[in-house]
């Protein structure tokens, strides 16, 4: 690979990690995305636990659409 397109692809990945990154942190604001049903959260004193398993689901279900309609429509 030469440094041409070697440039091209880091820029176009560089590119596509700043989308994720801004896309990650405007649904940061969507105040509903807060807190879903199935997160678990323990407070005890100075100890704090988070375990978001039901936003994990609900992503996981969004990417997994996603991504087999984008692998479909790259292998037209």
């Amino acid at each position: 690979m030469d440094l041409n397109n070697l440039g091209k692809v880091m820029l176009i990945a560089g590119l596509a990690i700043a989308a994720v990154g801004g896309l990650l942190w405007l649904l940061g604001r969507v105040p509903f995305l807060d807190n879903l049903p199935g997160d678990i959260r323990i407070q005890n004193g100075n100890f704090g636990c988070f375990i978001p398993l039901g936003t994990m689901i609900v992503l996981s279900l969004i990417l997994t659409v996603v991504l087999n309609i984008v692998v479909r429509w790259l292998n037209k």
